[in-house]
């Protein structure tokens, strides 16, 4: 499968059960931390779990407008491109990140002993439970999950944008008085 399958793919199969629900800031760097499931294609009938996070941290050099950094994904390893193709490729069917860095950092890989669906109602019942309100909860093909990831980030960074809007305006007009 190349990389528009597995694009496509993820874009059909993801699902976001379960979104942080603080916006993004403005000014800061941030860990985006997250619980990911997939039906397991080597144990049928268990469900992959994936958990990590993503920091988003703007650069330390000044990069040009739609020029996001990717590291941690495995593009290289799983795809056999490196992040620049991803980005182009992303770029190419209109999908631009704001410049800055992404990168990915996996806390575990594991087994739940259950089916997918089972799964999504164990974790969405934990992540309840226990107030967590900044772990994500997804669920996509086990074999495209970066991209599933990066649909995530994607989904939060754009439901940001109004907020960073109005909070870039605000420092904008603090400087002018």
């Amino acid at each position: 499968m190349d990389l528009q399958d597995k694009w496509n793919k993820a874009l059909s199969d993801t699902e976001i059960i379960r979104s942080r629900f603080a916006y993004l800031p403005t000014f800061e760097n941030k860990s985006i931390p997250y619980i990911f499931l997939a039906a397991s294609s080597v144990n049928l009938g268990d469900t992959v779990l994936r958990r990590g996070k993503i920091l988003v941290n703007r650069p330390a050099i000044i990069l040009p407008e739609d020029t996001p950094q990717f590291e941690g994904f495995d593009f290289e390893k799983n795809y056999q491109v490196n992040a620049d193709m991803v980005r182009m490729f992303l770029l190419i069917r209109g999908i631009s990140f704001p410049s800055l860095k992404y990168e990915h950092e996996v806390s575990s890989l594991d087994i739940y002993e259950g089916p997918l669906e089972k799964a999504k109602g164990y974790f969405r019942h934990e992540l309840e439970r226990t107030e967590d309100v900044e772990t994500g909860l997804i669920a996509g093909p086990e074999d495209c999950w970066e991209f599933s990831l990066l649909i995530y980030v994607g989904l939060l960074v754009s439901r940001s944008l109004p907020s960073d809007l109005r909070r870039l305006w605000e420092k904008f007009r603090d400087k002018l008085r």
